[in-house]
């Protein structure tokens, strides 16, 4: 086997943010931070405990002191530090829903204060699309909203409450996800448009969070005719180079969205999605996601050192990027030392996260309303519907009111379903009970939306409760809390056991 050249590897390390399997580093990430590594990025598999993940971050920090600790936290439906429990943060979309940028500050730099106490130097988020389109599988309550001015002062306001706090922000997934229906986890989206619109609507919030001082931006694995007819944009001279580095003016480090997603793998390899990254503009390849392995690292390595010698990436633009990740390092160590240490590690619920959650909750009722009693009075029989989950959420994070509801009301019983195993009478077993409905982007599945039918026509007294995007409003009496966090379940308990008056 060829050895690569000491120099070319250790540039190529410098560029990579791989992952890893386990709740304390393997032992060949520590070899690799000393030979050259950069970065790594932590996903929910790698966190059982504030306090295990404060020492993992420093063991890593002992064989590197600068290294940049990634990890993919948007606290609301996609969290990582809180993947067991659900985040106790409301997330992006009832923050645009509230529309109170000082708000959205506040709980951008909770977090950071939080992450930086468990040693994480950088986070992927703000989620910066507009969720233009309803149908859109993937991002949904993750963006802002629909309105491209509001997404663009969030996600603003966003970048400056988390860096206020030490912690880099990085906008994705530029230039825009939020006019899809395709997941990118699973194949190639196309955006669709004339550049004007691309201008008015999915460049905004970018434009703002470079003039706000983001210090990293993810691209998205998305084909974008108006810029780019053949190339994604991940891997897009036009993209990344004429647009975000000359036309927004965006000098800090571009990270690749996780580089095995088969929108970008199932087209150009796994490595070759890689290559093509680093000399298109792209400065970092975050990999790990469902590529976690040393030998997954090192294939990326050489692939790039061997692009090097073959003259397919010049040496010079490899050499930029790993400049501008030792840049963005040393942000994150001089962010750290201006700030005092954290005197404790974080608290399990965020009392900023949940006044959030209560300000983003809304009711709607109808005439057909009367008979219906809010606040419930006993325990109730809640029936949760259960959509698919995408692999940015995770299967691992739980969801549902039917928990907090049971605090708040106790006696109150459960029942979930999913397709196609839904019952004619979802609602059987109620007893008498005041009955909750529970949806998730109730206008995106037909079966969802059958099965609430015949549960209305079974009990037309029910509260409908949807911890998704509200597109459809049904039932008598209606819930919105825009995110299915723990903060936003709890929100939604309340005011149906008569805490909080939204």
């Amino acid at each position: 086997m060829t050895v690569p050249a000491p120099h070319l590897a250790a540039l190529a390390s410098a560029v990579l943010q791989p992952g890893f399997v386990g709740t304390t580093p393997p032992p060949w990430v520590c070899r690799w931070l000393a030979e050259g590594l950069g970065s790594v990025v932590l996903f929910a598999r790698n966190v059982v405990s504030h306090e295990q993940v404060a020492a993992l971050t420093a063991t890593l920090r002992a064989e590197r002191p600068d290294v940049i600790v990634a990890i993919d936290e948007e606290a609301g439906d996609v969290t990582r530090i809180e993947s067991r429990r659900g985040s106790s943060r409301p997330g992006n979309f009832a923050l645009g829903a509230v529309d109170d940028p000082l708000l959205t500050e506040e709980v951008a730099r909770d977090l950071g204060v939080d992450l930086a106490a468990l040693g994480v130097t950088l986070d992927y988020a703000p989620d910066a699309d507009v969720n233009s389109n309803p149908a859109n599988p993937v991002i949904g309550v993750r963006a802002f909203g629909a309105d491209p001015a509001l997404v663009a002062r969030h996600t603003a306001a966003w970048v400056r409450g988390l860096q206020s706090s030490g912690v880099a922000a990085c906008a994705k997934h530029f230039p825009g996800h939020g006019d899809t229906r395709v997941d990118s986890h699973h194949d190639l989206p196309v955006i669709g448009g004339d550049r004007d619109r691309l201008d008015d609507i999915e460049l905004a919030p970018f434009r703002a969070a470079v003039a706000a001082g983001v210090q990293a931006v993810m691209t998205g694995h998305l084909l974008v005719p108006a810029l780019d007819r053949e190339l994604p944009a991940t891997m897009s001279p036009p993209v990344l180079g004429e647009l975000l580095r000359d036309e927004l003016g965006f000098s800090g480090v571009v990270v690749t969205d996780a580089v095995e997603m088969r929108a970008v793998a199932g087209r150009y390899g796994f490595a070759g999605a890689a290559v093509r990254a680093l000399a298109a503009g792209a400065d970092a390849i975050c990999i790990g996601g469902e590529r976690a392995g040393e030998q997954d690292a090192r294939e990326l390595r050489d692939a790039i050192v061997a692009a090097v010698v073959s003259g397919e990436l010049p040496e010079e633009r490899l050499t930029e990027a790993a400049k501008r990740v030792g840049q963005l390092a040393a942000w994150t160590v001089a962010a750290r030392a201006e700030r005092p240490a954290a005197a404790a590690l974080p608290a399990d619920t965020s009392t900023v996260g949940l006044a959030a959650a209560r300000r983003a909750v809304r009711v709607t009722t109808t005439t057909a309303s009367v008979g219906v009693r809010l606040p419930l009075t006993g325990p109730a029989h809640v029936v949760e519907f259960e959509p698919p989950r995408n692999i940015a959420i995770g299967a691992e994070t739980p969801w549902g009111i039917g928990a907090p509801l049971t605090d708040l009301l106790p006696g109150t019983t459960t029942r979930r379903y999913a397709e196609p195993d839904v019952p004619v009478d979802p609602t059987a077993g109620a007893d008498g009970r005041p009955v909750v409905l529970v949806v998730r982007d109730l206008h995106r599945h037909d079966w969802m939306r059958a099965a609430l039918t015949r549960a209305l026509a079974a009990r037309p007294d029910a509260v409908v409760v949807e911890l998704g995007v509200p597109e459809l409003v049904a039932g008598p009496v209606h819930i919105a809390t825009h995110g299915a966090t723990r903060a936003c379940a709890r929100a939604a308990a309340e005011v149906l056991a008569g805490r909080l008056q939204p």
